[in-house]
């Protein structure tokens, strides 16, 4: 089968690989849709383990069903995701599901840019999903990604009518927008330096967009009766932006750290400013749930949630390395979808 293989952001080479062989409780799945995700073109974090095929959001059909299954046949239309939790440990039975050792180990193979994946048995078990038929293919590559926004969100106790600002609008701050709207959120405002984005999040949602490198602070509180964000999600890894979310929350507001950083930024903080007088929650999250997952699905399926607007490119296999030159360097584009049978 054909892979696209991860040297480097600007070195992605099409290469043959055997089609995995499965075992007893796994599945064979052909990919009809792979999304980039931003965590892919952190070069950082990839170094030490390149080569490897990359591509985590996906979706497609049951080609060969090992012994055992008997949830899913040939021929079933799915969402896969790649981490998932034991659901006995310490996190996993008190809620905290995204922390849970095994699901920081677990993933399929080879990975989600190749044309068949090989789904462990538990991720057959607890992490793939199948598509109804109102759902496309690459709307079930979003399943995992907006799972992960669902998860976000809870973490940072949402609450309907509460005043939100998303600090860049990539897929992730755009799929922010959409949740954050869909589940009754009162004012949203978001910010970018890519004018396409920034049209974007408006459409989705926002009701106010700022350029990122103006002083958002003021311009929320004005477009906001004066106060600042109950929530402020970063959705951007630069440190300006973790500036930006610091001196725009409101008293007893909260901010999600939802995009991750260079391993080497820190934040200055004044404790007392932040967490005596002002009763601010700064929180973080890390990917979604089986549960995360089940309540993405039936999202988009409702049609509560057009992910399929924020698609602008859909590439062959044979132009990942497109794909993500797209991604690294934004100027029309958002969401790419690799389509590795094409």
């Amino acid at each position: 089968m054909r892979v696209s293989m991860y040297y480097s952001n600007a070195d992605l080479r099409l290469q043959d690989m055997p089609v995995p062989e499965i075992g007893a409780g796994e599945l064979l799945v052909r990919i009809e849709a792979s999304g980039i995700c931003g965590s892919d073109i952190m070069e950082w974090y990839r170094a030490s383990k390149v080569p490897l095929v990359l591509g985590h959001e996906i979706a497609g059909e049951v080609v060969e069903v090992g012994e055992g299954v008997t949830s899913f046949s040939e021929g079933d239309r799915v969402a896969v995701t790649h981490h998932v939790p034991c659901m006995s440990c310490h996190y996993c039975v008190s809620g905290h599901e995204t922390v849970c050792n095994t699901l920081r180990t677990t993933s399929f193979e080879p990975g989600g840019f190749s044309e068949y994946v090989r789904v462990p048995a538990i991720n057959v078990d607890r992490g793939t999903f199948k598509l109804p038929d109102s759902v496309s293919y690459e709307e079930g590559s979003f399943v995992e990604p907006l799972a992960c926004v669902l998860r976000g969100q809870s973490q940072a106790n949402f609450r309907p009518g509460c005043s939100v600002l998303v600090i860049g609008s990539g897929i992730s701050g755009l799929l922010h927008i959409m949740v954050a709207r869909a589940l009754g959120a009162g004012f949203i405002a978001a910010t970018d330096m890519v004018e396409f984005r920034m049209q974007k999040a408006l459409q989705l949602g926002a009701e106010k967009v700022f350029r990122a490198d103006e002083d958002v602070p003021a311009l929320f509180r004005e477009a906001n009766d004066g106060r600042g964000a109950d929530l402020v999600i970063v959705c951007a890894g630069a440190p300006q932006a973790i500036e930006q979310a610091l001196n725009s929350v409101a008293r007893s507001g909260t901010v999600l750290f939802f995009a991750t950083t260079r391993p080497e930024v820190s934040i200055p903080l004044n404790v007392n400013e932040f967490f005596w007088r002002n009763e601010v929650t700064l929180t973080s999250s890390y990917a979604g749930s089986p549960a995360d997952c089940k309540t993405a699905l039936e999202l988009i399926r409702a049609g509560r949630l057009p992910v399929s607007e924020t698609i602008t490119h859909r590439l062959p296999l044979a132009e990942t390395g497109r794909g993500f030159d797209l991604v690294v360097n934004p100027e029309d584009s958002i969401k790419i979808i690799i389509e590795p049978q094409n």
